[in-house]
């Protein structure tokens, strides 16, 4: 159908990272959900994805870094 939506992963998309530096993709043209904030990147979904790949190293909330690495300092 000629009036059907195309998929939003389709067009320009930003990076989005939460307070937990957990990252995501949203498109350019829509608000920002409250909680993220943008990265500073912007793209096709294969470049926003490869950004993500490079910077997202550590998978575990930031939440959980910090209380790991305070146990592991004896606090």
């Amino acid at each position: 159908m000629s009036d059907e939506r195309p998929d939003w992963q389709d067009g320009q998309l930003q990076v989005v990272v939460n307070h937990e530096e957990q990252y995501s993709i949203w498109p350019v043209d829509r608000e920002i959900p409250l909680g993220w904030r943008a990265a500073g990147k912007s793209g096709s979904k294969a470049e926003c994805l490869e950004y993500i790949q490079e910077v997202w190293t550590d998978m575990r909330p930031l939440s959980l870094r910090e209380a790991m690495k305070s146990s592991s300092q004896g606090n």
